[in-house]
């Protein structure tokens, strides 16, 4: 048993979840393509594969984050441009802002 952690049954199934999850992460990259580039690129930055990984996947996260939001900013301009447009279709005083039903400080009159 040396090496293996005594845990009693019952909780075995809470360790390893906790264990395998958070506590340490382990990749193993099976391809052999993925690998050669990853240490080439190692070579090239002057780090270890782990380093290089690591930068890798750091700014392709970034850039990643940043199309999204970028996407998610021009969805919301073109949402509201649609409201703006459609703004001008009512008539004059066919509001939906009951300012006529509220006092200054929004309490009901």
């Amino acid at each position: 048993m040396r090496g293996e952690l005594a845990i009693p049954p019952p909780f075995y199934h809470i360790w390893r979840s906790l264990y395998q999850g958070h506590a340490m992460g382990q990749l193993n990259i099976k391809d052999d393509a993925l690998i050669a580039e990853a240490k080439e690129l190692a070579a090239l930055l002057g780090t270890s594969t782990t380093a290089a990984l690591r930068e890798a996947v750091h700014e392709r996260l970034l850039r990643e984050k940043a199309g999204r939001e970028s996407e998610r900013k021009r969805r919301y301009d073109a949402i509201m441009a649609i409201a703006e447009r459609s703004w001008k279709l009512f008539p004059p005083g066919t509001s939906s802002d009951h300012s006529d039903l509220y006092d200054e400080n929004g309490l009901p009159k």
